[in-house]
């Protein structure tokens, strides 16, 4: 999997308020990477990047807005289908996800979802 990986992609905050969470964070030095509407979910979606630094901010009316409040952390991936395979071969596919595709950024991003121990949710992300 080392091979197969650069970094952390990004980590995920869902809000309530997204002009208010872009506000916040640009206020802070980050700049708008990209902004987008996940149409499959209806959720307005901003990339803010700060440095090599990356929060996906989604705007989803049941965000908890407390502490702990991070959704999921993703993983760089340089070969998905390659990471999918890995994953499954050492059993760790606790979600049984598949593979999916969102319009994000220029040519589209393709991942998964597995659950760690703790619950904490662990996405593994190309851009394509």
């Amino acid at each position: 999997m080392k091979s197969l990986s650069d970094g952390i992609a990004h980590i995920g905050i869902p809000t309530n308020n997204i002009e208010k969470t872009i506000k916040f964070y640009t206020k802070l030095g980050f700049e708008i990477a990209y902004e987008t509407v996940n149409k499959e979910a209806n959720e307005k979606v901003a990339f803010l990047k700060l440095g090599n630094l990356i929060i996906e901010t989604y705007e989803n009316n049941s965000a908890k807005m407390e502490s702990g409040a991070i959704n999921h952390v993703a993983i760089n991936i340089t070969d998905i289908e390659k990471a999918y395979e890995y994953i499954n071969t050492k059993g760790l596919n606790t979600t049984n996800d598949k593979i999916k595709f969102l319009p994000f950024w220029d040519k589209g991003v393709r991942f998964f979802t597995i659950e760690g121990p703790n619950k904490e949710r662990i996405e593994f992300s190309q851009i394509l």
